[in-house]
This record gives structure tokens, sequence and C-alpha cells, in this order.
């Protein structure tokens, strides 16, 4: 069957298809393209933080405490977004709501002169980030319930391509203009997309029984449901622990993507270009590995895949702070990229099989408030071993919390291959 080219809907490559290997949608694109600039923002600003840092005359636990607020902001919001998308079916209204909340705070920086106005921005983009992952992803995830892995791969593929185009994209405009005026040009992308997926998507919605659109949806749950359920998911084991190992190893991510950009600035004394060009060196690798770990989490388990990425990740931190100044420490970083990101979207899935489908955009919130949680810890806590003793000494702080993280997952159930629809309501 044709798709319509003026409404865009989920539609069958033959009849006999099933929806798991129904061909690829225009949605599956359009949304990796939205997921592109909830990463693009946050990924300019890792670029701007060494700027800001020393425009301001901020020490590392400043710096850190910067992204702690954004992260603890998300932290805070996460389960309500989650709660508020399970309750609210024009899926495509929320995600367009959450890109121009996350771009318009960042166009707001390029105001504010002082530190207490800067902390106000990154709270109003934590906040506004947390509707679109548990928008997105169960979508995709209840639509292709049988490679959730890799289609969620491509997902975060967009993520990644935001992440690796960002800080090149960035690094161009402060060596024509100022960080103020660079801050507003980088709004205008983001808007374009949100305008899109306002317009061609505005009316999505998916059903949770089968996962297409069109579908007759169940009847609604009572706030009381709601909230019964959520507790329910609070009570899940594997969740929980899914969740809080996502949660070390978000920071480990955060902690690097934090001051890896200050530490090329500061220490080896790289320009905002090349300081862009070493962090889009960490997401090429990143954009490779996240379809390769999803591919074999569907084969192969997530379990598996996920605690080898883990303990690669841990060993190429300890090898990046025992490199120290010399070249390798760059090509690390490179490799790094390839580890780090390799499990996101396997977390992911994994957390869809865990959860019931009508709470699977809560479950993805519980998974991103510890989330939260991590990533607002993590930049004080290394902002103050770096300025206590040195930046390389906070390295090996980052090691350890991808080495917890891996310990939790060893007490997840092994199933060797992940089966979808394994997880009932009954959970």
């Amino acid at each position: 069957m044709m798709e319509s080219c003026f409404i865009l809907r989920f539609q069958m490559s033959t009849a006999a298809a099933t929806p798991g290997r129904a061909r690829l949608s225009k949605e599956v694109w359009l949304l990796s393209g939205g997921h592109c600039f909830t990463h693009w923002y946050p990924a300019t600003f890792f670029i701007l933080l060494p700027i800001l840092g020393k425009e301001l005359g901020l020490s590392y636990t400043e710096i850190g405490f910067i992204m702690t607020v954004q992260y603890l902001a998300g932290a805070i919001t996460n389960l309500p977004g989650g709660i508020l998308v399970d309750a609210v079916g024009k899926k495509g209204y929320l995600m367009a709501t959450s890109l121009f909340w996350v771009g318009v705070p960042y166009a707001l920086m390029a105001l504010t002169h002082n530190y207490w106005m800067l902390l106000v921005c990154v709270t109003l983009v934590g906040i506004g980030n947390n509707l679109w992952h548990p928008t997105a992803i169960p979508t995709l995830a209840n639509r292709y319930s049988d490679r959730k892995g890799f289609i969620l791969a491509l997902h975060g593929m967009g993520g990644n391509v935001g992440e690796a185009i960002a800080p090149l994209f960035i690094g161009l405009l402060l060596t024509y203009m100022s960080w103020r005026a660079a801050v507003i040009v980088n709004v205008i992308p983001g808007a374009i997309m949100a305008t899109l997926i306002l317009v061609m998507l505005g009316a999505f919605a998916v059903s949770y029984n089968s996962g297409k659109p069109g579908d007759p949806q169940p009847a609604r749950l009572s706030a009381r449901e709601y909230l019964l359920g959520t507790l329910n998911l609070l009570r899940n084991r594997g969740l929980m622990l899914i969740s809080v190992s996502s949660g070390f190893r978000i920071m480990t991510q955060i902690g690097l993507l934090t001051f890896l950009p200050a530490y090329l600035a500061y220490e080896l004394g790289y320009s905002p270009w090349a300081v862009g060009l070493a962090m889009t060196l960490l997401q090429i690798a990143g954009f490779i590995a996240t379809p390769v770990g999803g591919h074999l989490s569907d084969k192969m388990g997530r379990k598996k895949v996920v605690m080898a990425s883990f303990g690669m990740t841990a060993l190429l931190i300890v090898a990046m702070a025992l490199a120290g100044r010399t070249p390798a420490f760059i090509v690390m970083v490179a490799i790094l990229g390839f580890f780090l990101y390799s499990t996101r979207a396997v977390i992911q899935a994994w957390t869809i099989e865990e959860t019931p489908r009508h709470l699977a955009a809560t479950g993805i919130g519980v998974v991103f408030t510890l989330q939260g949680l991590g990533g607002a810890i993590s930049p004080t806590i290394f902002g103050l071993i770096a300025d206590t003793y040195d930046i390389f000494t906070a390295f090996y702080f980052l090691a350890g919390t991808i080495v917890v993280a891996n310990c939790l997952i060893v007490f997840m159930p092994n199933r060797e291959v992940a089966e979808p629809d394994a997880v009932t309501a009954t959970r």
C-alpha cells in the first residue's frame, strides 16, 4: 500500500507483513530527525561551556554545577512527563513542544550576563527535553516489537548525528561571530524541525494494543489507575535494575561530555573548532556503534551486549587518564565513543520489554529520572575532584561509575534473545 503524501501513517508493505517486519515508515525517519535536535542543543552547549567558564571566571566545580542543575531539573520532571505522555494521545504535539522548549532557552542564554541567569536557562532546558523520549521511544518500540533494538538504534543514531554535527557547526560559527550571536543562529535548524513535526505529525497517535495508528485506542486509565500502575513499576525488579544501572552509566557519559571540552581547551589549548572536531570523533564512533549494538542485542540478548560495552568503556577511560596529554588521548576518545554509545538503544529496548505497554512512556520516564539524577550528581563530583586534585584523577571516578553500572547488570535475568511482548500488563 502506498503512503499518503499529505497524511503520514504507518502502513504495511504487504498484506501478509507482520508489524515487526513492516517497511520502515516515514515517521521512523522523522522521529529520528527530531531526536537529532534534542541532542544538538546540549552538544553545542558542551562546546560553549569552556568559553562561558572563562568569561564568567568559573571553576571546574561551578562548570559542573551548571550541568547538575540541568539534569536535576530533568530528574524531577521526567516521571511526571512520562505519565503525561501516557495520558495524552497526540504524540506529535508533545514532540514538537519538546523541540521548541529545548531550543528557545539556549537562545535566551545570549541575554545572560551572570551565573544565576545561566542556571535558570539550563533548568528550562532540563524540563523541556523530557517530553521527547517518553513519547518517541515507546511509539517506535511498540510499532516494531520484534526488532525494537535495531529500530531504537536508528532513533538513537539521530541523536548521534546531532551530537556529531552540532560541535562542528557551533565551532564554525564561533570562528566568525561571538558566542551570543552563535546561540541565536543555532536555534534556526531546531525550529524548522519542530515545525515539520507539528505540521506532519501533530495529531499522530499509536495504539498500545498493536502499535499501529488507526486502531481503536484502549479506554483511558483513571488518575488512580495510573498512580497504581506507576507504583507497580517501582516494584518491578528488572526495571529498577536497568534504571539504576543506566543512572550510573549516564554519570560516566555526562561527566565526559561536560569536561572533555574543558580539558581540551584548558589543558591542551585547543581552539573551539578543534574541540568541536574532537567531540565529533566521539559521536561518529557512537553513530557506527548504535545500530551494531541494537542489532546484536536483538540477536544475542541485551545483557551480553550491555556488559561487554560497559566493561570496555571502563578500560578505555582508565587508558585515557594514563595517556594524559599525549596524542593517544584523542585516539582513545574516538574508540570510547563506540562502546559508550552502543548501549543507549539497547537499554531503551530492554526498558520497554520490562514495562507494560499501557505504561511504556512512564517506564521510560522512570529510567530517565534515574539518568537525570546520575547526570546531576556526576559533573559536580567530577569538578570537585578536579579542583581538589587534578582532572586526570577525576577521570578515574568516571571509570568507577561505569564499573558499578556493569555490576548491577549482572543481577538481571539472562535472556539469550530478547522476547518481544514478553511483559504483559500483569507485571
